[in-house]
């Protein structure tokens, strides 16, 4: 029984790591293909507005998946120093999506969202005037073997896990 358990742990680790090193622009379910950071470059812009600014886009921190039926879904973490403490807490990241999605299973309409990671594990997203839209709760990933700031990759399970170090969130349409 020990080693069985043994076994089973080796291939959760085994296929951990085989998602997390595979090419970026692998295809994920059903024709969906989650971007490379050259596709990100050429889809986000070096800047984007958030309320009432400009915020430089850090494209080395970002994902993006191209739906089997061609609309995107894109994030990218920002450079929130001009910003007041309290809209940088809840603005870490900018986010489209050019369909409507279920993000920690709440529906989110088609449109561009900042979003922010916050304290009590929950992550907030807010329209670009910066009023809060929703909050869900996120989760853990303790066995991420190289957390970044910002990744989006394929889910096992479906769907996509949008992280910010070993925090997640899934994005599902």
């Amino acid at each position: 029984m020990r080693f069985s358990a043994v076994l089973k742990m080796a291939a959760v680790t085994m296929a951990t790591a085989v998602m997390m090193v595979a090419p970026a622009g692998v295809k994920a379910q059903s024709g969906d293909t989650v971007l490379k950071q050259e596709d990100m470059v050429k889809l986000m812009p070096d800047k984007v507005y958030y309320k009432g600014q400009s915020a430089t886009t850090q494209l080395r921190n970002s994902g993006g998946v191209k739906f089997a039926d061609g609309t995107y879904l894109l994030t990218t973490l920002v450079d929130t120093s001009g910003y007041s403490t309290g809209i940088a807490a809840k603005y870490q990241a900018y986010f489209i999506t050019e369909e409507p999605i279920k993000i920690g299973g709440q529906k989110l309409a088609a449109g561009v969202y900042g979003i922010g990671f916050i304290d009590g594990d929950k992550l907030v997203v807010t329209d670009v005037g910066a009023h809060e839209v929703l909050t869900v709760s996120t989760a853990t990933d303790a066995g991420l073997a190289r957390p970044r700031p910002l990744q989006l990759v394929a889910d096992a399970a479906g769907g996509y896990r949008i992280y910010a170090g070993r925090r997640y969130v899934t994005v599902r349409r």
